[in-house]
């Protein structure tokens, strides 16, 4: 969606078309990194009143790291895979990697992050596979 340049024009653009296709209502604060044309393209927004006045950017050089970190072991399960054949089987097996990870995380009510037995029961629960 962003241009070469990533200008203010093309961000606002951008940001309009998330905003009105996946939130139902205006969030309290906008992530982004450190790029220029972030806070132009929301001065835009707001003037617009696509979003509120009071909907904070808030700008991190390193905070999309964060969540590159968490996505590390994925990169590392795709590589020898040697990537996917097809768009379907790259979401079925991404969603399988991101649920997987998520009871690991103890995300899920009832299982204790780090109780692998709990994960192991709800696993076998939820697939009826025996261990």
């Amino acid at each position: 969606m962003l241009s070469a340049k990533r200008d203010g024009k093309t961000a606002a653009r951008f940001f309009h078309k998330v905003l009105k296709a996946q939130h139902t209502q205006t969030p309290r604060v906008i992530n982004v990194d450190k790029n220029a044309a972030y806070p132009v393209a929301m001065e835009v927004l707001k003037a617009d009143e696509t979003i509120e006045k009071e909907t904070e950017l808030r700008q991190s050089k390193y905070l999309n790291n964060m969540i590159e970190q968490d996505h590390r072991h994925i990169k590392r399960n795709v590589k020898p895979m040697m990537g996917f054949k097809s768009f379907n089987s790259a979401r079925r097996t991404l969603s399988g990697f991101e649920a997987m990870n998520i009871i690991r995380k103890g995300q899920v009510n009832g299982i204790e992050q780090g109780n692998s037995v709990s994960q192991a029961k709800f696993i076998e629960a939820i697939f009826g596979t025996a261990a």
